[in-house]
């Protein structure tokens, strides 16, 4: 796992990985569940991100509270935080190869007759609709689909297609709560080969010079900016920006002369995809969610209405 990776998750808010464990947190103390307590002696600080009992010694951040609260090794917990909280991992990603050590390509054939008319079952729609209430135009246009694997397991499936319009991987999303489905299993899944690039590029193609292009973390911070009426792109998550990325952003700047936006998620991570960002794009214009909101997702479904 990356440096960058294991810092994304360090930086997850500790009393919200705390909630997540079942720990009730008042004050930012709460009994301990390392020792027979009875007097909220786990402390955690906001400013370290860090935990720590005063009366039995336990200590650490985000992964170690998961790692001892669950009884995880150390990549598990890893995984159940970026599950818990949809961090895309490096480790998530494809990387089989081919006997001579060449990348498996994609096998796009495979894959493109689920989205010439795609199927949204029950928990798809009610995950875009009822959850998201995001605008079935939108869906239609980005090709939204749907399966199951053997288990029954319901997954949302996000193609991915380059400025030309063609299909260049897939993201499965895994639309069962993660204290629902084995630890084993991923929130997100790729198939072999899958270019997991910028998502959204055949946006570019209705674009004009100086127009407006909203740059997301994540394909659904990118759902709701286009449900809201903007036109947008997303890198797949804070993790994810590559240089190739950023070369394509630095080219669209020079030859349209774009008016980049963003909504930088309200964490850690997400104000170190904005400072990348803003490096590359000096003319990037941000944007503030209002408290409460930790991403535009979550800013647009609670007002339903393109913002001011």
């Amino acid at each position: 796992m990356e440096k960058h990776e294991l810092e994304k998750l360090r930086d997850l808010p500790i009393l919200g990985v705390a909630e997540r464990l079942g720990l009730q947190v008042a004050r930012r103390k709460c009994l301990c569940p390392f020792h027979d307590d009875h007097h909220a002696s786990l402390s955690f600080s906001t400013r370290r991100n860090t935990y720590r009992c005063f009366v039995c010694g336990a200590h650490g951040d985000t992964i170690s509270l998961v790692m001892n609260h669950l009884g995880k090794t150390f990549p598990d917990a890893c995984r159940w935080l970026a599950d818990a909280h949809n961090v895309i991992l490096a480790d998530y990603q494809p990387r089989q190869h081919t006997t001579d050590g060449e990348q498996q390509p994609f096998d796009a054939r495979r894959y493109e007759r689920f989205f010439e008319h795609p199927f949204l079952n029950d928990e798809a729609r009610r995950f875009l609709f009822d959850e998201r209430r995001l605008d079935p135009r939108v869906v239609a246009w980005c090709r939204l689909g749907s399966w199951r694997d053997r288990s029954g397991t319901p997954w949302l499936q996000i193609p991915y297609y380059d400025r030309d319009g063609r299909l260049v991987g897939v993201q499965n999303r895994r639309l069962t709560p993660s204290s629902a489905a084995d630890a084993a299993t991923p929130r997100f899944r790729f198939p072999r080969g899958a270019d997991v690039s910028l998502y959204n590029l055949p946006v570019l193609n209705r674009l004009r010079p100086a127009d407006d292009l909203y740059i997301a973390e994540g394909a659904t911070d990118c759902l709701a900016l286009l449900s809201s009426g903007r036109r947008a792109i997303a890198v797949p998550s804070a993790t994810m920006l590559r240089p190739r990325h950023a070369d394509l952003l630095g080219q669209l700047a020079a030859s349209l002369g774009l008016r980049f936006h963003i909504y930088p998620d309200a964490d850690l991570p997400g104000e170190h995809l904005y400072e990348q960002l803003s490096r590359l794009l000096p003319s990037l214009q941000r944007h503030n969610l209002p408290p409460g909101c930790k991403d535009f997702a979550d800013y647009y479904r609670q007002t339903l209405r393109a913002p001011p």
